[in-house]
């Protein structure tokens, strides 16, 4: 094996990101070369016009502040593809019709939070009231979908493609999504409040949504393509979705993966991108880097440098 020393960083005034990171990459393979590794990989994805690149989002990314970035990266072809939960859709969808986001504390009184009709996600407010305006959007959104179409089995990313071409926020992902042609595959759509009101509505008028037609939609695209990369941000079922659909292909070529989770307990959220090999979810011979992380502080940084570089 071959040998590299240490070098120690150095810290100049008015660095930029990408020499912030190229320090990180000097300094060994610990948390700060491993983010150094990560930035190499999505430069690498980002250059080449053979990759088909995923997103990958779980945990609460457009309430934490990641929406415009996810937007800007749709219009500039950086990525094609987006696996998500039902939240980061709810929200996105609260932020384009006049919700917010208010940035709270974590030490604070729930019970007291409940009384005013307040949620939170960390620190992270959410009033009722934006849920109100949500439920508002959504029944006439779907009342606005015809009968004919709702009835003849839209899948849940064609459900999100039509929210897409009726919302009117140019910064929602959403509508980007739509604009740039990305699909928004939410496998777990019925565990948000997106789903509750399409429950609901269902109740009361004819909706059916087709989840296996999404794998089609999902198969016919990365068949298509040389190679494969995943930008995952945390785990849980967006990032198995992710993984889990490249095996017929023998697995994905390059990605990263940002997560808080331990993978001792063996659960999927934690484990490294190396078990996915065994799974044939990660080709043997793919690039890929675990960083262990907060998604809403080292994401910025790492597209920050990528895009820093100058492709």
């Amino acid at each position: 094996m071959q040998e590299h020393n240490v070098k120690q960083m150095i810290i100049k005034p008015r660095m930029t990101i990408s020499e912030l990171v190229s320090q990180y990459g000097q300094a060994g393979v610990l948390g700060a070369g491993r983010l150094a590794r990560a930035v190499s990989i999505v430069r690498n994805m980002f250059h080449s016009d053979e990759y088909l690149v995923f997103l990958s989002m779980a945990g609460p990314m457009i309430a934490g502040g990641l929406r415009n970035i996810i937007t800007d990266l749709i219009r500039n072809n950086r990525i094609q593809i987006i696996v998500t939960n039902g939240a980061n859709v709810v929200h996105d969808i609260i932020e384009a019709i006049g919700g917010r986001h208010v940035r709270g504390a974590m030490n604070v009184d729930d019970c007291e939070l409940a009384e005013n009709k307040i949620g939170r996600a960390g620190d992270i407010f959410v009033e009722t009231s934006s849920f109100e305006k949500l439920e508002d959007f959504l029944m006439k959104f779907l009342n606005d979908i015809p009968e004919e179409q709702r009835v003849s089995g839209l899948s849940p990313s064609e459900l999100i493609g039509e929210l897409g071409k009726r919302l009117e926020d140019s910064q929602s992902f959403i509508r980007q999504a739509y604009l740039h042609e990305v699909p928004v595959f939410c496998p777990g759509i019925l565990d948000s409040m997106l789903g509750l009101h399409l429950a609901l509505f269902g109740q009361l008028q004819k909706l059916r949504l087709d989840g296996l037609k999404d794998m089609k939609i999902l198969h016919d695209k990365i068949f298509e393509v040389r190679q494969v990369g995943a930008l995952i941000l945390g785990g849980g079922l967006p990032k198995h979705f992710t993984l889990g659909a490249n095996i017929l292909r023998g697995g994905i070529d390059s990605a990263i993966q940002i997560t808080t989770a331990r993978d001792e307990d063996g659960s999927l959220s934690g484990a490294k991108l190396q078990e996915g090999i065994s799974w044939g979810k990660v080709k043997s011979s793919a690039s890929f880097e675990t960083v262990i992380g907060d998604a809403t502080l080292l994401f910025p940084l790492i597209i920050g440098a990528t895009l820093d570089m100058k492709l």
